[in-house]
């Protein structure tokens, strides 16, 4: 038995899963970058490699690892038939949020979560066709002989990989698996700074306080990925690919565009500060200037973001409100920030309907002059420096595009064609969502109802009793293809959710986000708006602050971006117009240290 215990504990440490206690030094200023040590009490709590948390205990089908099956033992719905089938596309275009405002969304979850990989390689579903032997971690979903659109490819089956989880570390003492969060749980910019001291070092210049940049066309661009070829799909070697603290950077010309944002406002930090305190270090610049992007970047999202997505006089009812004046000061040590497995895999996936497969981009007097597919540019930001304008062009796209709707629709270019490069068929997105969350074990749309007491903390019994909770039309279709109303997956029954006023999400899915992002705040010692002796902002900092927003910072890293709405995740209007960039607010360095 003890060599069993021996074995599992190797295995853990060689694959970087985080158990023991880090050693910690509580009189730290500044958060780590693998995030261990936020909490002193629980020194692994939302650190890289570390189990993500769940509302509701898997269900696996053996109670262990197995995928989720139907009540009556059967399988579920086939994921691609659910998509084509039940789920709609097209281009719905939002009437209130910019393409901004979704792709800020994605900036979020690449931050807060990544589920590790498989290490080693597994051949599954190789150019639409399974594969001989395809071992236990294949998980590909099939595609019907009659299928709209990859029949005529001859596509018979879309790849689909199972998430490593403790389980793989060690098998023979595994009760249940967990998927494994290879990044930090908090909303610190690890996407940019990295997830560990090595890679932030790789990122860094070590004089001044800089990230490492390189200057082409007057303006700065992150490194060069030292394995470009590799990390991104290239057509000719001298191609964009960049280096940043995340691998999925690369992934569209608009994530890419807000990763490279972030760099850039690190490094405007970073010289304020050297202007005004010359005898400071590289590490105290370094350390002071990214404490500042970090609590911007988290302002804007309780501040900008996420009442745009819940609502902001139900934010401030469950106390996820953000504080005009003064600290919030609603640290607890009791929290576990770790992310959700219910929240990454499932709820916070609802952006995906917002995405747009055609990018739009502006000349500097807003008029449209051209159109590109976002899968002609997947893993390939090439185009934001194919002129000296491009990416001020894209920009202006972001903030005066609308997103999709957050609804029951996908965009074709996702629905069928994700990750397509070169005319090469794509895969659907809607089918992958399905099938990870089963992959996962995540229970079932009734399961959540019943855990959010949003049903008198009971469960429905029939298909009628979603009336209060779906929306009518989708209620009937659904009870097509799952044969028990304990069959129907969470990652289908949010898309179909009624929304509540004066919010972007129905009933399960605000309960999930609520639980998330409360824990989010509360669970992180160095949030910017708590007190924390040591760690916290002071209140005249604070107050510089919160005067951090989206629009400014877009601004004062773009060149040739003069003007732009204050609120840069809402549509241009009445209300919200165009201005000067020099009208919008901005913190004072001066006054922030």
């Amino acid at each position: 038995m003890w060599h069993s215990r021996l074995l599992a504990l190797l295995l853990a440490v060689l694959c970087g899963l985080r158990e023991s206690s880090a050693q910690c030094v509580t009189t730290e200023s500044y958060r780590s970058f693998d995030g261990s040590c936020n909490n002193l009490q629980n020194p692994t709590w939302g650190s890289t490699n570390t189990r993500f948390n769940r509302l509701i205990p898997p269900r696996y089908n053996d109670g262990i690892s197995s995928p989720r099956l139907a009540d009556d033992g059967s399988e579920l719905p086939n994921p691609r038939l659910l998509s084509v089938e039940v789920f709609g596309e097209g281009q719905q275009n939002s009437p209130q949020f910019t393409l901004a405002n979704m792709q800020f969304g994605q900036i979020v979850a690449h931050d807060m979560a990544l589920t590790r990989g498989v290490r080693d390689p597994v051949t599954c579903c190789a150019n639409g066709k399974l594969q001989p032997n395809p071992g236990a971690r294949c998980f590909a979903i099939p595609v019907a002989k009659n299928d709209p659109v990859f029949s005529e490819r001859n596509i018979e089956c879309l790849n689909m990989i199972r998430t490593a989880t403790t389980c793989d570390l060690a098998p023979t003492n595994c009760t249940q698996a967990e998927q494994i969060n290879s990044v930090t749980s908090f909303l610190d910019l690890s996407l940019v700074y990295g997830n560990t001291v090595a890679e932030s070092q790789q990122l860094r210049t070590l004089t001044n306080g800089m990230l490492k940049v390189e200057t082409r066309g007057g303006s700065d661009w992150p490194p060069r990925h030292p394995n470009a070829g590799t990390a991104c799909t290239l057509r000719t070697p001298v191609e964009s690919c960049y280096l940043t603290g995340d691998g999925r950077a690369n992934q569209s010309p608009q994530l890419a565009l807000l990763q490279i944002m972030f760099v850039r406002e690190h490094n405007r930090i970073a010289r304020g500060l050297r202007a005004r305190f010359n005898g400071w270090t590289d590490e105290e610049l370094f350390q002071e200037a990214r404490r500042i992007n970090i609590a911007e970047y988290q302002h804007i999202v309780y501040n900008e973001y996420l009442p745009n997505l819940l609502g902001l006089s139900y934010m401030r009812s469950v106390g996820l409100n953000f504080a005009t004046t003064g600290f919030v000061d609603d640290y607890d040590a009791q929290v576990n920030p770790s992310v959700l497995n219910e929240h990454t895999t499932a709820a916070f996936r609802f952006f995906h309907s917002a995405i747009q497969g055609t990018l739009n981009l502006y000349e500097q007097n807003k008029q449209l002059y051209k159109q590109v597919d976002i899968n002609d540019h997947t893993n390939n930001p090439t185009i934001l420096e194919e002129t000296t304008d491009r990416y001020a062009a894209l920009l202006r796209g972001l903030t005066t595009q609308p997103m999709g709707r957050h609804d029951d629709s996908l965009d074709p270019a996702t629905k069928h064609f994700l990750f397509r490069f070169n005319n090469r068929f794509g895969t659907d997105l809607k089918s992958i969502d399905i099938q990870r969350a089963r992959d996962h074990g995540l229970p079932g749309y009734n399961d959540f109802l019943q855990y959010c007491g949003l049903n008198h903390n009971a469960r429905v019994n029939t298909w009628t009793g979603y009336n209060q909770f779906l929306q009518p039309e989708a209620i009937e279709l659904l009870s097509i293809y799952y044969r028990s109303v304990n069959d129907l997956d969470l990652a289908v029954g949010l898309a179909f959710e009624k929304k509540i006023d004066g919010s972007e999400v129905g009933a399960v899915m605000r309960c999930i986000l609520t639980e998330q992002f409360l824990r989010t705040r509360r669970g992180d010692r160095f949030f910017y708006e708590n007190g924390q002796s040591g760690v916290g902002f002071t209140l005249k900092q604070l107050a510089e602050i919160r005067k951090a927003n989206m629009a400014r910072i877009l601004c004062d890293t773009t060149i040739d971006v003069q003007d732009m709405q204050r609120f840069a995740f809402l549509l241009p209007s009445n209300t919200n117009p165009i201005i000067p960039c020099s009208s919008l607010p901005t913190p004072v360095l001066n006054r922030m240290v």
